[in-house]
């Protein structure tokens, strides 16, 4: 018997990736880069994303990332017109104003999101954990609408730390006042969310869409080839309601 729900919130209720990829054109294409197309400033971005945000959690600019995401999100612009040769720091922070707006304003529950949640809201205390900058992530719930939902919200950037962290499942279950096996989280990441769910005794249930497994999407939302199984893999939302009743 479950006593709560968790879910991650990116790319699992919210299609945070497509919204991701519209505000970085909207961006380059209201703030042009000269002699560069949207197309070649979008790669240009990718390769400063990869050189920065894999290294930012061990770096100085964690401190700034968890309280603030638009520091850290102005210094990825930054390194991106580095990509191509453009030193403005005024261009930078224009790019970064409209990223953030344009991502925030094309953000959307996954069609079945809110049906689910209404559903399994009826039947249990539901939660949510997300890593993330604090301000971003309370805008995300704010934009989508959902806050009502959950009964506890964890978040990266309030805590100081963020999933994979086995001390992020710790303070759910004290939360909930649940021992691990009474609990289930949902997620899109095997790495993030999957794997320390397993670890830490959880139900976990791995949402697999089709923008979960294209090749530009390989990374942590993979599952390596002798990792554990996790309790159930679904490719939509709705599963759940057969799997949690």
């Amino acid at each position: 018997m479950l006593k709560a729900v968790f879910f991650d919130l990116d790319d699992t209720l919210c299609g945070y990736w497509d919204a991701s990829k519209h505000g970085l054109r909207e961006a380059f294409r209201r703030h042009p880069v000269e002699g560069r197309t949207v197309d070649e400033m979008v790669t240009a971005w990718g390769k400063a994303f990869r050189k920065f945000s894999p290294k930012v959690k061990d770096s100085d600019w964690y401190e700034t990332y968890c309280r603030e995401g638009g520091v850290t999100r102005t210094e990825q612009m930054r390194m991106t017109l580095h990509e191509v040769g453009v030193y403005d720091e005024s261009h930078a922070s224009r790019l970064s104003d409209a990223y953030g707006f344009e991502r925030d304003r094309a953000l959307k529950l996954f069609d079945d999101a809110q049906g689910v949640l209404e559903t399994l809201k009826a039947k249990y205390p539901l939660g949510l954990i997300t890593n993330g900058p604090a301000d971003i992530q309370r805008q995300e719930i704010a934009t989508l609408g959902i806050g009502h939902y959950f009964d506890w919200v964890f978040i990266e950037g309030e805590m100081g730390i963020g999933k994979p962290a086995d001390v992020v499942f710790e303070r759910a279950e004290q939360a909930a006042e649940a021992s691990p096996s009474e609990l289930a989280f949902i997620g899109n990441s095997y790495a993030h969310d999957v794997f320390p769910a397993i670890q830490r005794g959880w139900k976990s249930i791995w949402v697999r869409r089709p923008s979960d497994v294209a090749p530009s999407r390989s990374g942590p939302e993979d599952k390596p080839e002798d990792a554990p199984e996790p309790s159930a893999t679904i490719s939509e939302l709705n599963e759940l309601l057969s799997l949690l009743g």
